[in-house]
C-alpha cells in the first residue's frame, strides 16, 4: 500500500487567519493519525505564514507516525531539522515569496550543495527525499546526491489529468511519471508524490506510478474534507492507495 502523509500547512493558514489557536494544529494532527493516515507533513517558510517552527518542535513531541518535514535548506531549516530529527526531510526549492512550491530541484546545477546537506541530515539518521520533475537526467542525478528518494512534482500530471476527455488523454497525462518512477527504482531511489494530488485523479497515478511509497496531500484533501468531513477523506484517500 502506498502511504498517505498529510500535509496540515492549511489548518495552520487557517488558524492564523483568526489568532488564537482554533483550528488546534496538534489536536488536528492526532485526529488524523487516529484517522488511518501514516504520516503527518509540514512546510515550514521563512515567514512562518502557516506553520510556525514553533509549531513544527510541538508536532515532533506528539506524532506518531512518519513525520515529514519540507522546505528550501537555508541555514534556519537546516537547523530546525537537525533540532528536530523527523523521520524525513524533503527538500525543496521554493523562493521564500513562493505562494506554493512550483518547481523541482535542478540536481546537476545544485548537485554539490545537496550532496552536503543530504550528508548532514543522514548523519544523523534523517531519511532525505529530494522535490524534482518527473525528467530522466535530472533523477539520475538525483541518486548521486545520496538520496534516499524523490518526490515526483504532480502538478502537470494533475492539470492534464483534469482536461483529459479519454483514455488516451489520461495515459499521456501520467506517462512522464510511470517513466520517472521506472528510472528512479533503477537508480535505487524510492519514490514519493505530491502537489495537485486528489481524490479525483489519485487512484489512475497509483496503479500507473510503479514502486509508489508514500504521496503528500495538503490543499486538495483539506478542501475535499469541508464537504465529506476530514474522517471520510482521510479514509477514502486510504481505500484508493491499497
Amino acid at each position: 500500500m502506498t502511504k498517505l502523509s498529510v500535509n496540515i500547512n492549511k489548518i495552520a493558514t487557517l488558524r492564523n487567519a483568526r489568532g488564537g489557536n482554533v483550528p488546534n494544529l496538534l489536536s488536528v494532527a492526532k485526529d488524523i493519525e487516529a484517522f488511518g493516515a501514516q504520516g503527518i507533513t509540514i512546510h515550514p517558510r521563512p515567514d512562518e505564514r502557516h506553520i510556525r517552527y514553533a509549531d513544527a518542535r510541538e508536532l515532533k513531541r506528539i506524532v506518531t507516525t512518519e513525520y515529514n518535514v519540507e522546505g528550501n535548506p537555508n541555514q534556519k531549516f537546516i537547523d530546525l531539522v537537525l533540532d528536530l530529527k523527523p523521520t524525513q526531510v524533503t527538500l525543496v526549492p521554493d523562493a521564500e515569496d513562493a505562494i506554493t512550491s512550483n518547481a523541482g530541484w535542478n540536481t546537476i546545477k545544485h548537485q554539490d550543495f545537496l550532496k552536503d546537506v543530504i550528508q548532514t541530515f543522514k548523519e544523523k539518521g534523517i531519511r532525505t527525499s529530494i522535490f524534482v520533475d518527473p525528467d530522466t537526467t535530472i533523477i539520475e542525478n538525483a541518486a548521486k546526491t545520496g538520496a534516499d528518494r524523490i518526490e515526483l512534482y504532480t502538478e502537470s500530471y494533475a492539470h492534464d489529468y483534469g482536461l483529459a476527455k479519454n483514455t488516451e488523454e489520461k495515459a499521456a497525462a501520467v506517462s512522464p511519471f510511470t517513466k520517472a518512477a521506472k528510472i528512479a527504482t533503477s537508480v535505487g531511489l524510492g519514490i514519493n508524490a505530491g502537489h495537485d494530488l486528489s481524490l479525483d485523479n489519485i487512484l489512475y497515478f497509483k496503479e500507473n506510478v510503479p514502486n509508489l511509497l508514500e504521496v503528500s496531500i495538503g490543499h486538495a484533501l483539506i478542501c475535499e474534507a469541508l464537504y465529506f468531513g476530514l474522517d471520510n477523506v482521510v479514509n477514502m484517500y486510504l481505500h484508493k492507495l491499497k
